[in-house]
């Protein structure tokens, strides 16, 4: 995975942006500089995206998304690039250590970020995250076990974790 090590720094390149219609709903992927860049929730209220093109990236971006939402793939292998504070960094990275089909509280991921007692600071960044699913928020919850907020609603967060647990065999 591209972004496994180090999270790559943006291009201020063309920006394109695609959105399609999923399993969970139509979804908007843009890239700029060869990386993609963001993941939105197109049936959410408020998020919009200019549609200004497609791209071998973007069509493979799909074409994984589509891949990890019919359970064929438990990881996504994208160029990525993001952008954040360095403590939203931190927690994104430790976001990808979460397993398949796993789930870590947002004390835990306080913890592997660096910053104990931090769990709040955890659910913001969380709500930064500017490629949910491809940088798994789905899957921390509270540390009393309750499901939590997600970008894209509950439903569609139920939804992940679901998935996840039903195809990791």
């Amino acid at each position: 995975m591209y972004y496994q090590d180090e999270f790559m720094k943006k291009d201020s390149g063309l920006t394109l942006c695609s959105g399609r219609q999923t399993a969970i709903g139509r979804i908007g992927i843009a890239e700029s500089g060869g990386v993609v860049t963001n993941l939105y929730f197109l049936d959410k209220a408020g998020d919009r995206i200019a549609e200004t093109g497609c791209s071998p990236l973007l069509d493979e971006a799909f074409r994984q998304l589509d891949a990890f939402l019919a359970g064929r793939i438990h990881a996504f292998s994208l160029p990525v690039a993001t952008e954040g504070t360095e403590f939203s960094l931190r927690v994104w990275r430790a976001l990808l250590d979460i397993p398949y089909g796993g789930t870590a509280s947002y004390g835990d991921i306080a913890v592997a970020a660096g910053a104990p007692g931090a769990a709040r600071a955890v659910g913001s960044a969380c709500r930064r995250n500017p490629l949910p699913i491809i940088i798994p928020c789905h899957r921390v919850i509270g540390g009393d076990g309750r499901i939590g907020g997600y970008l894209g609603g509950t439903e569609i967060k139920r939804h992940l974790l679901d998935l996840e647990r039903l195809n990791d065999r």
